[in-house]
This record gives C-alpha cells, sequence and structure tokens, in this order.
C-alpha cells in the first residue's frame, strides 16, 4: 500500500467542479488582482474567524510582515517568539527591522512556554508572536496577560491553525492581529500563494489594505511608501469555495488523528500528539516523537510510507541568524523536538486503511 505525506489531488476531485466554476468566473470577469472574488472572501473568513476584518495578501510571510508594519514595529524593536517554526515568522520580525528573541516552548504542545515569557521582555520588546504550531493553538490567556501587563502587543501567528479554537475562541480572534497563510498543503490551501491577517481593528485594517497596495488609497495617490501583496482574484475565489468544506474537513483530520492514537497507543517509544485542555486541534501535521527518527523515516519509505520531519534545525541554529549569537543547548526543547519529530501522513481524504496500515508498519518498526 502507498500513503503519502499529502494528496491535493484527492481533495481537488471532491470540489473539480465548484473549483473550476469558480476559476471561469474570474476569468470571464478578469478580476485578477485583488477586486470582487478577494473581498468576498475576505468578508467570509473574517467571520469564520470570529473577527469583524480579513485582510487578504499575497501570502502567509507577508501577513506576517504587513501585520508588523501595520503595528509600527521597526528598527531596534524586539520581537518574541518560538524557535521551532517555519523560518517566516524570525523573517517577517527581521524584515521590519527589529530583532527576534526566542523564547523555549511547552514539551506537549510544541507551542510557547508561558512560564518562560516574562524573563524574556525588555524595553525594546514591542510584541510577541505565539505560533500555533501543527494545528494546535498556544496557551494564550496567559501570554495576553503577561502581554497587557508590559503593554505589548500580541500577532498570532495562525498558519497551521485554520479552525483551531482556544476555550471556543478561533484561532486569529485573541491578538490584535492574526496571521494565515493559504499555501496549498495547510488545512485551508489556495492553488498558489496566498495569505491573509484578520483583526477586529478598524485602523490596523484600513492601514494593512493601504500597505498592500503600495501604500495608495486611491489610484496614483500614495499616502505612505507600501508594497505590492494583494491577493489574486482566483486564489481568493478558490479559497472561498473551499473555506465551505473547512469544518468537514477539520473534522476528518481529527478523526484519522482518534485513530492514530488508538492504534499506537501500546507503542511506549513513541510521544504522541498532545491536545491540551483548552484546545480544539485541527491536525495540520500529526507529529509523533521517538529517538530514531531518521531511521523510523527510511524505513517507512521503505514500505511506501511518505513521512515529513519539519523543522529539523531551529531557527537560533540557521546560518542566516548566526549574527543573534545563539547556540546549540539555548532553547533544549525546541532542539529535542528537532531531532525527534516525525510528522506522519494525515489529510481529510486518508482513509482508515492507510491509517492503520501506517500505525501497524510503525509498530512493527518499533516492535
Amino acid at each position: 500500500m502507498k500513503v503519502p505525506l499529502l494528496d491535493l489531488q484527492s481533495q481537488y476531485k471532491t470540489i473539480q467542479q465548484e473549483a473550476l466554476a469558480a476559476i471561469t468566473e474570474v476569468l470571464t470577469t478578469s478580476a485578477f488582482a485583488g477586486g470582487p472574488f478577494v473581498e468576498r472572501f475576505e468578508n467570509h473568513f473574517a467571520e469564520f474567524c470570529q473577527c469583524r476584518y480579513a485582510v487578504g495578501v499575497g501570502s502567509g510571510t507577508d501577513a506576517l510582515w504587513i501585520a508588523l508594519r501595520g503595528l509600527g514595529i521597526g528598527n531596534g524593536d524586539e520581537v518574541i517568539t518560538v524557535p521551532n517554526s517555519f523560518i517566516a515568522t524570525a523573517e517577517a520580525i527581521s524584515q521590519c527591522g527589529a530583532v527576534p528573541v526566542f523564547v523555549d516552548i511547552d514539551e506537549r504542545t510544541f507551542t510557547l512556554n508561558p512560564e518562560l515569557l516574562e524573563a524574556a521582555i525588555t524595553p525594546k520588546t514591542k510584541a510577541i508572536i505565539p505560533v500555533h504550531l501543527y494545528g494546535q493553538m498556544a496557551d494564550m490567556d496567559p501570554i495576553i496577560n503577561i502581554a497587557e501587563k508590559h503593554g505589548v502587543l500580541v500577532i498570532e501567528d495562525a498558519a497551521q491553525a485554520h479552525g483551531a479554537e482556544y476555550k471556543g475562541r478561533r484561532a486569529g480572534s485573541l491578538g490584535r492581529a492574526g496571521c494565515f497563510s493559504f499555501y496549498p498543503g495547510k488545512n485551508l490551501g489556495a492553488y498558489g500563494e496566498a495569505g491573509a491577517v484578520v483583526t477586529n481593528d478598524e485602523k490596523l485594517a484600513e492601514r494593512m489594505r493601504t500597505f498592500r497596495d503600495h501604500g495608495q488609497h486611491q489610484k496614483y495617490h500614495h499616502g505612505i511608501i507600501g508594497w505590492n501583496s494583494r491577493m489574486d482574484g482566483i486564489q481568493g475565489a478558490i479559497l472561498d469555495v473551499k473555506l465551505k468544506y473547512l469544518p468537514l474537513w477539520n473534522e476528518a483530520r481529527r478523526k484519522k488523528a482518534e485513530l492514530y492514537a488508538a492504534l499506537l497507543a501500546e507503542a511506549k517509544e513513541l510521544a504522541l500528539p498532545f491536545e491540551a485542555e483548552y484546545a480544539r486541534h485541527v491536525y495540520h501535521v500529526y507529529p509523533v516523537r521517538l529517538k530514531n527518527r531518521d531511521q523510523a523515516l527510511s524505513r517507512l519509505a521503505e514500505k511506501n510510507i511518505t513521512c515529513g520531519i519539519h523543522y529539523p534545525v531551529p531557527i537560533h541554529m540557521q546560518p542566516a541568524y548566526s549574527g543573534l549569537g545563539l547556540g546549540k543547548g539555548q532553547f533544549p526543547v525546541a532542539e529535542s523536538c528537532a531531532r525527534e519529530e516525525l510528522s506522519l501522513p494525515i489529510f481529510p481524504e486518508l482513509t482508515e486503511q492507510q491509517v492503520s496500515y501506517v500505525a501497524g508498519q510503525l509498530n512493527e518498526l518499533i516492535r
């Protein structure tokens, strides 16, 4: 049996007619850059995230950068985040002229450890970016309480958490802004690059809309120096089609995660994903931890099972960030996860037979 890590073709086949109709509508009206299809999706996505506004942009990286710029983060400021994220989280901070400051993670949730947060705050700290990793939100109440105590902004990196919840509140709705990626493999993925920022702050939403469109509030009238980060009309139309199915797809992911958990329960050498009491996990990734991760990856590949490794090199150990002077041993939990994390196949269309095959082969390998 062949089991891919992800199968975008199987999802496309379930919505093929709607997707083609949506693309045809964009082609027919030639609303290619921004426009009504993007606006329609923005309205629906804001509602989905329990927010007043959504601003569609060119990518998830742009979403982080534009949110930071919109909130006035700039040269010499410090922004706290975690070292076990895709590098885009830190890149966006750096591209604003700010400095990323890392805090280690909770060993069970892989998200920012609130107990370590306050010690990292300095007079230069202007924002905190908790990363809702693998489909589960960070523990937001203590993070927000600490931020408010010190007058610091909170920006959610929700690039892997479309529809995830914290005590009944959707990802993106708790901070000053929430940033999403719609890279094709995400729970809500475009047919190319796209992203969005959600917020309840009207002035922030307006600043971000202006910035994404060359700083113009009307054509050829540029109030600020901006950038070109408009969402494509085709992406807006496709995302609007797919958004209707997101709750169903997320529930399918949860069912697959439950099955994995049942089938792997006896494998004591594995650390399985932990769903926090406060959380509704949407399992963008199904990460397990085991000591001989690289060997397991190779052996499972021999059985036609494609697994992945998310973030084998933490950001503070990347050559790009050597200038921060941080090294091995600085963030032991994140570094341990980088050595041990193995992402098992998970996507809505994954069959129970495929899950059983993966779990069976992994159990056999461990035995």
